[in-house]
């Protein structure tokens, strides 16, 4: 019994299928688009991935993506299934873009293939090979958006008269190329009502119409088409960031307007007055349309019509104060120079068929029974 000793292998066999095996391969075209983009800008990156074993994989593969933002928060973005089944010595090239918005600073793209524990996981040889570690920078969109308002197409200074039925339009415009203007949550719009102590918000509407940007141009629009029947003075406030929150100017933009809904017209000034060259004219409509008429009639002191002026003639008029694009250069119907003096003139003006009434103001101790004078020197 001392001397027995253990039996002696003569043979070990083992018999087992050979795992495939795949790896992440960058010569067969591993490619990055930019490492440095735009916030809101798409990055993209294209990895190889190849079979380097005699053995195919049966199933598809599974790719698991993750990215490590910069304050080092990690992300999961959805996975892809990839090439059933997948050959010895084939390749396929895995495109995966990433959308930046919230994400601005020193990122992190991880890549997995095949990671052990998941559902999908087939057996293979080494995993080592299978992770890329991706580093790219998000740049902050840090400029503000540029906000614009007008009234009837006019940029109207504070306290001015508009349309008891105006057009209100404001346009956002944003630098940023890819983080398109379309969510009507970048605005908060209000209207102040005549002696009310309190804003009232807006909420889009047929009235208040948002219309989206359309990249490349990044310009988002709002038309605000109210009916004010109130006589007063109105506060208009609009709040505005773009997709990222930068506010479009330090103060909310604010302005208040006046609405007189009888269609009135003040007297028709010119300036400058005395002229030697051009003038121009000046007055302020109320209502909530423009006279389909307004003629200036120019005259001598004896009484002679030697000018008229058509409302074509005098180009774009609006509710509100106007200054006319037209300048009269002081030549008579016919095109002949008129002599230096005193002329005298009126304005004749119909609505839907009828005179419209005068509005009062301080110039009208200027005019003597609707005439105003003006004085031509050359």
């Amino acid at each position: 019994k001392i001397n027995l000793t253990p039996p002696q292998l003569k043979r070990w066999q083992v018999i087992f299928d050979q795992a495939p095996e795949c790896a992440i391969h960058p010569p067969a075209g591993y490619s990055v688009v930019k490492t440095s983009v735009a916030e809101g800008e798409t990055f993209e990156v294209r990895v190889p991935i190849k079979n380097i074993s005699d053995f195919k994989f049966d199933d598809s593969l599974l790719v698991t993506y993750n990215l490590q933002d910069a304050n080092r928060v990690n992300h999961t973005l959805p996975y892809k299934l990839k090439k059933k089944p997948f050959m010895p010595d084939s390749v396929f090239m895995d495109t995966i873009r990433v959308n930046t918005m919230g994400y601005s600073g020193a990122n992190i793209l991880w890549i997995d293939v095949n990671p052990p524990g998941k559902p999908k996981y087939q057996p293979e040889q080494f995993h080592f090979n299978n992770i890329a570690e991706i580093s790219f920078t998000v740049n902050k969109d840090k400029i503000n958006p540029m906000l614009d308002v007008t009234f009837d197409g006019i940029h109207i200074l504070n306290g001015d008269i508009v349309s008891a039925k105006p057009n209100i339009y404001v346009s956002l415009k944003d630098e940023n190329k890819f983080l398109a203007l379309n969510d009507t949550s970048n605005f908060k719009v209000f209207v102040l009502y005549p002696g009310a102590s309190k804003e009232t918000p807006l909420f889009f509407s047929s009235t208040l119409q948002f219309i989206p940007a359309q990249l490349p141009n990044n310009s988002c629009k709002i038309n605000y088409h109210p009916t004010l029947s109130q006589d007063g003075i109105y506060t208009f406030h609009i709040r505005s960031t773009d997709r990222t929150g930068n506010v479009s100017g330090q103060y909310d933009y604010r302005i208040q307007f006046d609405v007189v809904n009888k269609p009135s017209i003040t007297e028709v000034l010119n300036y400058p007055n005395p002229f030697s060259t051009s003038t121009k004219f000046v007055f302020t409509i109320t209502g909530s349309e423009v006279p389909e008429t307004l003629k200036i009639q120019i005259l001598t002191i004896t009484g002679r019509v030697v000018k008229e002026i058509t409302r074509e003639e005098l180009g774009f008029l609006h509710i509100g104060p106007n200054i006319t694009d037209y300048a009269w250069d002081g030549k008579d119907q016919f095109g002949d120079q008129l002599a230096n003096g005193v002329y005298l003139y009126r304005v004749q003006t119909r609505l839907n068929g009828n005179e419209i009434d005068h509005l009062n103001t301080a110039a009208d101790s200027y005019f003597k029974k609707g005439f105003g004078k003006m004085l031509l020197m050359r």
